[in-house]
């Protein structure tokens, strides 16, 4: 049986999503224990997104299979009582076999969050960058207009070895602020490893004036990462929702 879970998080204390081999602190590797603990079954858990340390998610999907069948709702119940209170499974439901979260995603949405006023909210740090800085919004909208689209991001990759095509198709940027909060919310078909912190530090790099925002097409042709920004905090950045 396969079953598909939306599962929310808080990735502070955690090194990224993917289970690795020398570290117990992977959230894959902390759901896929539980499993085996509820179900007596080795599992591999396949996410649609694999956030990075620090990252947090309020919509990241995965799905399982099982090799019989289990109510769906009384699993997400035990799996709940065992996960660690910064991780929660919100919907259990059966699918086809052949359903796969990740490569079935049609889009994912990303928020990325920072505090642009004078002041700090300790209760805040985990969940917001506290930038602390004004910025130019609408200069930094004239440079989102410019990522959107479809594109080879190769300059806003932190993958050195990455093989595979960079090209994907940023749908929308939208750049709205309420009290002092920026919030930018990144709709696309894929992103590659670090790619929307690097979109939101060159944005940043814009809005002070730091580069203009025609410089991102050169940047686009370069395929060179150092002609891009750098890598904006992980604690800002949030997993919002996937589409299928």
């Amino acid at each position: 049986m396969n079953y598909k879970m939306i599962i929310e998080y808080d990735g502070t204390r955690y090194e990224g999503w993917q289970k690795q081999k020398h570290s117990d602190e992977t959230l894959q590797g902390k759901i896929e224990k539980a499993f085996e603990k509820v179900t007596g079954e080795n599992v591999q858990i396949i996410g649609a997104g694999r956030t990075d340390s620090g990252v947090h998610a309020k919509g990241q999907v995965v799905n399982v299979h099982l090799p019989y069948d289990l109510n769906a709702e009384n699993l997400k119940n035990e799996l709940n009582e065992i996960l660690p209170d910064d991780i929660y499974i919100k919907q259990c439901t059966e699918v086809e076999e052949k359903f796969h979260s990740r490569f079935h995603a049609k889009s994912k949405i990303y928020e990325y969050n920072l505090r642009i006023g004078s002041n700090k909210d300790v209760f805040q740090k985990r969940f917001i960058w506290q930038f602390a800085k004004p910025l130019c919004i609408e200069k930094m909208k004239r440079a989102a207009e410019i990522l959107q689209g479809t594109h080879d991001f190769t300059a806003f990759c932190n993958n050195k070895n990455f093989k595979k095509s960079a090209v994907r198709t940023v749908y929308s940027i939208e750049i709205s602020t309420s009290n002092d909060i920026l919030h930018l919310r990144f709709c696309g078909d894929g992103f590659l490893q670090g790619m929307i912190r690097i979109m939101v530090g060159t944005l940043v790099e814009v809005g002070e004036n730091k580069r203009d925002a025609d410089s991102l097409y050169d940047v686009l042709k370069s395929k060179q990462r150092s002609n891009a920004g750098f890598t904006a905090p992980p604690q800002g950045l949030t997993l919002i929702s996937v589409q299928y």
